[in-house]
């Protein structure tokens, strides 16, 4: 099992060019988590790709923070839906 690794919310900033209001708005929609670590926050490196979709979705397609809200809802769903699938497709293979 690997060890976290966080990065900063700066650092972030400064990667993707975005604001640090940005991220804390992600954080308080639930949206992404934040930590607080030595007086700092920052973000669990586990996190980025779900930041980076945010990024796109926000900044590229003008999507507000409700809106963000909603697809990642309903990616989850389908994620969901796409696990139960496969479950019930395995079922029915070992009565075929």
């Amino acid at each position: 099992m690997q060890a976290q690794q966080f990065i900063a919310v700066e650092a972030c900033c400064e990667y993707y060019n975005v604001d640090a209001d940005f991220i804390y708005a992600l954080h308080e929609y639930g949206l992404i988590e934040m930590n607080t670590i030595e007086e700092k926050k920052v973000i669990n490196d586990e996190d980025l790709q779900e930041l980076e979709k945010f990024i796109h979705l926000h900044y590229d397609l003008n999507i507000n923070m409700e809106g963000l809200d909603v697809i990642r809802h309903m990616l989850n769903r389908i994620k969901d839906l796409q696990r139960e699938i496969l479950s019930l497709r395995n079922k029915m293979q070992r009565f075929e």
